[in-house]
């Protein structure tokens, strides 16, 4: 009898066996897992105040991510343009914001926007916005790739309709790109919920802030980090598996939809 074990469970075994064999190694480290031990008391509140900052990891990472998939979008659109001048703005957009560290955006988008513009933001916008500038270059080119992968004919025949060009992109070009692009949007997630723990240097309380407070009080780096790696690695395949599930939706209804293609 076959046996067949999912590949994010596969990881996680992996990475529980890893974890239980450094538990063994470290010369003569003595470890104190206690601090994240769920039999006691202690413990328990120690994983308790970590998974606190769950919430705000996740809703950054989604806000930052719908931001940057309209500016994306919108910055998609002169790049596949015929004007040459609307497609240098796209290209230099691309260019500059692509090049700038993520951490570094945080950093000045914190500190640098109330002295050069006035604009005093809290830390959540601070991140969300810092997150979603340096995740607008990538939304784009995924953008403009899966616009252009869809066929000429299909542009030529909401033309021939009389559909104007936003018309056309938001009726029968954008609802076939989606389908082409939701892989490279869900990486783009994942990345973006790894990338929110930069967030944390500027005080806002995510899951790598809670950490980082915690080893403050507890001295136990070693533990809480690893603790932390953990939870970032539970997240993150539970959203690699909904995307996969949405991904594998889309496939089946496109064969649905169009059956001949599929034969051929």
């Amino acid at each position: 009898m076959d046996i067949h074990i999912s590949k994010p469970r596969t990881n996680l075994i992996i990475s529980l066996s890893l974890l239980v064999m450094l538990s063994g190694c470290g010369g003569d480290y003595t470890w104190g897992w206690h601090v994240v031990d769920p039999t006691k008391l202690s413990g328990q509140n120690n994983i308790q105040f970590l998974l606190g900052g769950l919430l705000g990891t996740i809703e950054m990472s989604i806000v930052a991510i719908l931001l940057s998939m309209t500016a994306g979008l919108l910055i998609s659109l002169p790049g596949i343009s015929s004007n040459k001048y609307l497609r240098a703005i796209n290209l230099f957009y691309v260019a500059v914001f692509r090049s700038i560290p993520v951490l570094v955006m945080i950093l000045w988008t914190y500190y640098g926007l109330p002295v050069v513009l006035g604009i005093d933001l809290g830390l959540f916008a601070a991140g969300v916005l810092a997150l979603a500038i340096c995740d607008s270059p990538f939304q784009a080119e995924i953008f403009r790739a899966g616009i252009q992968s869809i066929d000429t004919g299909q542009h030529e025949a909401a033309e021939s309709m009389g559909l104007t060009y936003f018309q056309k992109m938001r009726l029968i070009i954008l609802p076939q790109a989606i389908r082409k692009i939701i892989p490279p949007l869900g990486n783009q997630f994942v990345y973006m919920l790894k990338m929110s723990s930069l967030a944390s240097v500027i005080g806002y309380s995510d899951l790598t802030r809670r950490a980082t407070e915690l080893v403050v009080n507890e001295y136990r780096p070693l533990e809480i980090y690893t603790f932390l790696i953990l939870e970032y690695l539970a997240l993150i395949l539970v959203v690699t598996y909904f995307v996969r599930k949405l991904e594998n939706h889309l496939k089946k209804n496109e064969r649905l939809q169009n059956p001949k293609a599929e034969r051929a």
